[in-house]
């Protein structure tokens, strides 16, 4: 299988918005490393650790799922561990609203990305139109 089995995404997406829910909800910043490490051990090794609670879930061959693009879904990751990174910095510094702010956007990015519209894959294409016209003068 080329790509990335949908249950799995899913999986990594409710991750990222049940912790970031419970950092905020509970004022505990440091939950925040929880999808962060994930995100850099999943970038890092191209194994998501989140994907292994979703395994035993599954009902048919990973093969009968639909499934999404791995450069797309490692794009999204890299926003969503950047923005992590800056959201905890800031809650270290004191900076609660900044901290606030980034953890929001990774959350709502996540949770519209469950609903249907992938933020991320809407920037990578962009972009990626951006590069193609600026490649051609």
């Amino acid at each position: 299988m080329s790509g990335i089995p949908l249950p799995f995404v899913r999986t990594n997406q409710w991750m990222i918005v049940s912790t970031v829910l419970a950092a905020l909800l509970f004022s505990q910043p440091w939950i925040l490393v929880i999808p962060l490490l994930v995100g850099i051990i999943s970038l890092s090794t191209g194994k998501n650790p989140a994907f292994w609670l979703a395994r035993p879930f599954l009902s048919k061959p990973l093969s009968q799922y639909l499934a999404e693009d791995p450069d797309q879904q490692r794009f999204n990751q890299w926003i969503s561990v950047i923005c992590l990174a800056v959201s905890l910095i800031a809650f270290s510094l004191g900076w609660t609203t900044v901290g606030t702010v980034f953890a929001v956007m990774v959350a709502l990015a996540a949770f519209i990305a469950i609903l249907g519209f992938c933020i991320g894959c809407f920037i990578r294409y962009q972009f990626l139109q951006w590069k193609h016209r600026h490649q051609k003068r």
